[in-house]
């Protein structure tokens, strides 16, 4: 499927949430947090296919990779995901009229290009808030919508769900294929994933293994952290100990 029609499909989906956020009522915040799971036995059902992978794939890709890479070689993968993510949060924060924050992404992008984002060249200058359609979205006043799981993903709302999509059209790097930026775009994706569980591989674990209902603490996490992101305009953004869904966002 050509890269032109996974786009349109993806700006279709994109506007049906939308249309569907649209008509949500807006409620009170108790009614919300009593709506906000009206899928949950289709959510625990996308939540176990994830956890079977997450035993079979990234629990020991994540177990092997903090064995076998010394600690220099996992700040420099991080580095390069975090890197990765920057074109999204220049884009968002433009759209969100932060237009410091969307500079200093955009500087940062350019510069730590030079090493393909795995050495940060501008460390200890001052780094942009990271952001997503998700936040443009609410900073728009779209209705945050109803919990999902969602397949690879992970925890979400349909507003979230919207930003995914929403991301995925506006990032340049995704719209550049058989280049090097298509392949930062293609790697970047797995990349993450095993550099976020390898980061948080104990706190993950004990959520999963400690848990009488690990599906319920994992919701509450989701929802305590992506309040705090809305809410503080992304200073909970930049919390080194933050730990909110099943895989990277």
């Amino acid at each position: 499927m050509s890269l032109f029609i996974r786009q349109k499909l993806a700006f279709t989906g994109f506007l049906g949430i939308l249309l569907i956020l649209a008509g949500c009522s807006s409620g009170n915040q108790g009614e919300l947090a009593d709506l906000s799971d009206p899928y949950e036995g289709q959510n625990r059902a996308v939540f176990a296919f994830n956890m079977a992978v997450d035993d079979y794939a990234l629990e020991p890709v994540a177990r092997g990779y903090r064995a076998a890479l010394p600690a220099s070689a996992q700040q420099a993968v991080s580095n390069y995901v975090d890197w990765a993510s920057l074109p999204k949060t220049a884009i968002n924060s433009g759209l969100q009229g932060r237009l410091e924050n969307a500079s200093l992404a955009t500087f940062r992008f350019a510069i730590n290009a030079l090493t393909f984002g795995t050495a940060d060249l501008l460390e200890g200058e001052e780094k942009p808030y990271r952001e997503d359609m998700g936040q443009t979205l609410a900073v728009y006043d779209v209705p945050e919508g109803n919990y999902v799981v969602l397949p690879f993903i992970g925890a979400t709302t349909m507003r979230g769900f919207a930003g995914y999509i929403g991301d995925f059209m506006l990032n340049p790097l995704s719209a550049i294929q058989g280049t090097e930026a298509g392949t930062v775009r293609t790697a970047s994706i797995p990349v993450a994933a095993v550099s976020y569980r390898a980061a948080y591989f104990d706190q993950f674990n004990d959520a999963k293994y400690n848990s009488l209902d690990p599906y319920s603490r994992l919701k509450s996490v989701y929802y305590q952290q992506r309040s705090g992101q809305l809410e503080d305009n992304g200073i909970a953004n930049q919390d080194e100990d933050e730990f909110d869904s099943f895989f990277t966002n």
